[in-house]
């Protein structure tokens, strides 16, 4: 029996799946913490590994590790590491997502050139950040790579080439998904000159094999992880709530946004992965239920004893900041606030409200690329709590599907290795758990939840 390993490193952790490489059956796994933080050195993301891999990858054929995308690690000319890596939720770098995006001519010849319009999180700006704040460490920079791709190279050894799939490349803002090709002129507009980058390698691909011999293979980010782990199809948009909330699709053509909602990402399979992500999911959730005095599952009971609307009490939800709108120095906030509705029940509803509200609006943007939904995939932490389940059938339009608990990331990962190891053209079919369909809410009222919403969005934007 063959097996593979597929590792999640996330901003919390690491997360591993040992599975059997052709049924997919769990066999073990294993984890360890990341320290908190928007800069992390990734040599604590080494550790960390390592750590949760001693033990695990006995009778293990093939790994890949997916990872958080965006993620900013330089290294010097003798491959140490020069500073901490910057974090997707890192959003010091806004000023520069803007002075990039001037410099080249505006969002659309950032859209057209790379399929995605600069913001925060992206690695181009981060880069961009690093030659403006700190230009002695910019000029040391002599390998440019992503969370995932430093991992996969450092376990490959000493010598080892680094390599990256075009699903992670593509949300760095200067590889073209549309072209397959770097766009080095804009590794130097950013950072001031091109240092080694990764070879971006064709899906289910071998790129080399630890010290033990067990294959490596390209790896990716998380959300074409988890899009690999779920077997996305076309017509399926996911909603994952986690630390950030993100929307995404399988497409069979890029997309380029000009107005910067979606970022025209490739996937793990050939394919596209157009996504737009919010800054701001789970964690609202957890603040507000800290404000309140109660635990997540309390704060859910709260939510669903209010009324649809939280009887006109609205929460803009960026406690963060946010990406999607590009608001990086915005602030959460609480509108129509009255005597009669000030209630830890309503607060608790307009919560949940606010965040799907933002994923809400994420979903419509992929349509206006031309990307519907036909059903959403409700996915992440939050959704197994019953009270974003119910509120959410109230919000999207479509049908919500809630699949059973996993870690769809390491999943992915697991299946990218057991696709090297075959040597297919495909990625081998494993049986994914059935997916709960939601009922929809009698008498949907999305529209008027929606239209509160957008009321006190307007009123966000009208302050100076």
């Amino acid at each position: 029996m063959p097996l593979v390993a597929g590792i999640d490193s996330s901003t919390q952790s690491v997360k591993i799946v040992v599975r059997d490489a052709d049924t997919g059956a769990l066999i073990r796994e294993a984890r360890a913490p990341h320290p908190d933080g928007t800069e992390i050195d990734p040599r604590l993301w080494w550790e960390a590994l390592t750590t949760a891999l001693d033990g695990a990858l006995d009778g293990v054929a093939a790994m890949s590790v997916a990872a958080q995308q965006h993620g900013m690690v330089v290294l010097d000319e003798h491959d140490a590491v020069i500073r901490p890596a910057l974090l997707w939720n890192d959003t010091r770098s806004a000023v520069d997502a803007e002075l990039l995006i001037h410099e080249l001519g505006g969002e659309a010849a950032w859209a057209d050139a790379v399929g995605s319009v600069p913001v925060a999180s992206f690695t181009v700006s981060k880069i961009r950040w690093l030659a403006r704040e700190e230009p002695e460490n910019a000029a040391r920079v002599a390998r440019l790579m992503l969370p995932h791709d430093y991992l996969t190279w450092r376990l490959g050894g000493a010598g080892h080439e680094a390599a990256t799939d075009r699903g992670d490349a593509s949300g760095t803002g200067y590889w073209s998904p549309q072209t397959g090709e770097y766009r080095q002129d804009l590794v130097a507009l950013a950072l001031g000159h091109v240092p080694l980058l990764p070879r971006v390698c064709e899906p289910g691909v071998a790129i080399g094999e630890t010290a033990s011999g067990v294959l490596l293979g390209p790896g990716t980010g998380d959300n074409m992880g988890a899009a690999l782990g779920l077997n996305l199809q076309p017509g399926d948009v996911v909603v994952s709530l986690g630390t950030s909330g993100t929307a995404f699709a399988c497409s069979e053509f890029a997309t380029a946004d000009a107005a910067g909602f979606v970022a025209g990402f490739a996937d793990a399979t050939g394919r596209f992965l157009p996504l737009v992500c919010t800054l701001n999911a789970a964690r609202v959730l957890s603040s507000t239920a800290q404000l309140l005095g109660v635990d997540l599952e309390q704060l859910g009971a709260l939510a669903l004893s209010a009324p649809v609307g939280s009887e006109g009490l609205t929460l803009i939800p960026y406690l963060d900041g946010e990406r999607t709108p590009n608001l990086p120095n915005a602030r959460g906030s609480l509108h129509g606030i009255s005597r009669d509705n000030l209630r830890p029940a309503n607060v608790a509803r307009a919560t949940i409200e606010g965040m799907l509200m933002g994923l809400a609006q994420a979903v419509d943007a992929l349509s206006n690329c031309g990307v519907h939904a036909a059903r959403i995939l409700l996915i992440g932490g939050a959704a197994a709590n019953p009270a974003v389940r119910a509120v959410a059938a109230t919000i999207f339009t479509a049908p919500v599907h809630v699949p059973a608990a996993g870690e769809y990331v390491a999943n992915g990962a697991a299946r990218q290795a057991a696709w090297v190891l075959s040597g297919a053209a495909e990625p081998p079919v494993w049986q994914v758990a059935q997916s709960e369909a939601l009922a929809p809410a009698e008498g949907r009222h999305s529209h008027a939840v929606r239209s509160q919403y957008e009321r006190a969005q307007e009123a966000l934007y009208d302050l100076p």
